[in-house]
Order: C-alpha cells, then sequence, then structure tokens
C-alpha cells in the first residue's frame, strides 16, 4: 500500500469512524517516528529543490482543521528547513470588503502557486462550505452549488500543471478541550487564546456533518482529500510530511538539461 493512501477517502468516508488518535504506519513511537522525520524532511527539501529549478509544475497544500487542529504546527514542522524563496503560505481568514464584492474564489485564485513554487493554504475555499453552511450565512442552494464550482475550479488547476494535495487534519473534541486548556494555562500562548472558538466548539457535530460532505463532494481523482489522525502532533507532521512526499516523488520533477558549458572559462580577477 502507498503510504498515502492509509489516509486517503473513501467515497463512503465516515469521521466517526476514524480514530484521531491512531498512530497506525508510524515507525514506532514517538521518539522513533520523530527520528524517521528528520529524513523525511531532507528527502522533501531536495524534491522542493527540483521543483522549483523545473519550473514548470507546481504544488498546492490546503490544510483543514478545526480550531487547534493544528494547521499552523504543522506547516512549521513538516516545511521546516524547505527554501522559503520557493514555499509561499497563505492564511485565509474573514473575507474583506473587497473580496465580498467578488464571487468566492476570487480570493483564492489569486495566491495559487506559480509554476515551481509549493503553495500552502492554510484555511482556504473550503470555508466557504463549512463555517458558512454552519452558521447560515448563505442559503443551502448557495453553498450546495459550491461543491460543483471547486471541483471544475481545481480540476482546472490541475490542468494548469498544479498538483493539489487537501488534508483535513482530524482532533477529537477532548483534544481540542485540552489544547484549549493549554492556551489559558500558558502565559506564552494565551495570545493564541480566542473566546469565538468556545462559541465554535459548540458547533462540533455540525461541523463534522459538513466536513464529511466536504470530504465526500470534493474528492477527486485529481485533487483528492487525505484525513490525518491530528491528536498525537508527532504522528500528524510525520503522516503529512510522507503524504507530500511520496506525492512529490510520484511528480518526479526533473533538473533542467544543463546547456553546453564544457567552452565557458572563469576570468581571472
Amino acid at each position: 500500500m502507498p503510504p498515502g493512501d492509509r489516509w486517503r477517502v473513501s467515497a463512503d468516508v465516515d469521521l466517526s469512524r476514524i480514530d484521531p488518535g491512531s498512530t497506525e504506519g508510524a515507525p514506532g513511537g514517538e521518539s522513533e517516528t520523530e527520528a524517521a522525520l528528520g529524513a523525511l524532511n531532507e528527502e522533501l527539501l531536495a524534491l522542493q529543490e527540483r521543483l522549483w529549478a523545473e519550473g514548470s509544475r507546481s504544488l498546492l497544500v490546503v490544510l483543514q482543521a478545526l480550531d487547534t487542529g493544528g494547521k499552523d504546527g504543522t506547516i512549521r514542522h513538516v516545511f521546516r528547513g524547505v527554501n522559503p524563496v520557493g514555499v509561499r503560505v497563505t492564511s485565509f481568514k474573514a473575507p474583506s470588503e473587497e473580496e465580498r464584492r467578488h464571487d468566492f474564489l476570487w480570493r483564492v485564485h489569486r495566491w495559487v502557486p506559480a509554476a515551481g513554487e509549493i503553495g500552502i493554504f492554510n484555511r482556504s475555499h473550503y470555508e466557504d462550505v463549512l463555517i458558512v453552511r454552519v452558521h447560515g450565512w448563505v442559503s443551502e442552494a448557495v453553498w450546495r452549488a459550491r461543491y460543483d464550482a471547486i471541483n471544475d475550479f481545481e480540476k482546472h488547476l490541475v490542468a494548469a500543471g498544479t498538483t493539489i494535495v487537501k488534508l483535513w487534519l482530524h482532533i477529537s473534541p477532548e483534544e481540542q478541550a485540552e489544547r484549549l486548556r493549554a492556551r489559558l494555562d500558558d502565559p506564552a500562548k494565551r495570545w493564541k487564546f480566542n473566546v469565538e472558538d468556545l462559541e465554535e466548539r459548540k458547533h462540533w457535530h455540525e461541523y463534522m456533518a459538513a466536513a464529511e460532505e466536504m470530504l465526500r463532494r470534493t474528492s477527486t481523482p485529481d485533487a483528492p482529500w487525505y484525513v490525518v489522525p491530528a491528536n498525537r502532533k508527532w504522528y500528524r507532521n510525520w503522516a503529512v510530511n510522507r503524504i507530500l512526499t511520496e506525492t512529490l516523488v510520484a511528480m518526479d520533477p526533473r533538473f533542467p538539461e544543463p546547456k553546453d558549458l564544457d567552452h565557458i572559462e572563469i576570468p581571472e580577477v
């Protein structure tokens, strides 16, 4: 089984049957897995360098999770050491007035990675079938139509040379509560605490229903979703790195063929 297939979404995905605390497939416990992550980071760096040098294709990584799900931590650990020139992180928050005057995909398309780049979306266009659904900010007819719009949009990106990997970081409500408490208890983390997160937590089951339908409706062969058990941060980091490394290996980026440089001499100074 290719490593990524372990977490790839099936047509009948049921989040209640996926254990957020699973460590299936890990090379060992926490210490062994973190040791393996170092080697994976080196491989990811080498693959990113080839993608940047090739300069003809790109990789888009979409990260979605509930509050405290670990999007920031995943970016910090998985992409540690990569060349920042070829990686761009975009965080999508509440849309601005200008963004509201356009269709919901307008603000997203502007940040799609250019050829040679890895683009990382910290939240994404999928907020427009999650939070807007849960809070009833648009009608059901509107958010339902967005599934097809998203699939068409991603199909267009793939045809233009962008490989898409979408990751749902799956945590339990108990783990979320523990992480929220940790933010309150640690003065260095209190700045991350948002009282609004407690209100969002009340909608846990509505978010799970919205996420399941999102995963079913928008996981396609060209732009698959992966559900990563994320209660254990060390396992989450390893799993995400495996998925991305396997994706880049399959893309097989190549260094450009060098020009004939045999006649070149370095001048004396």
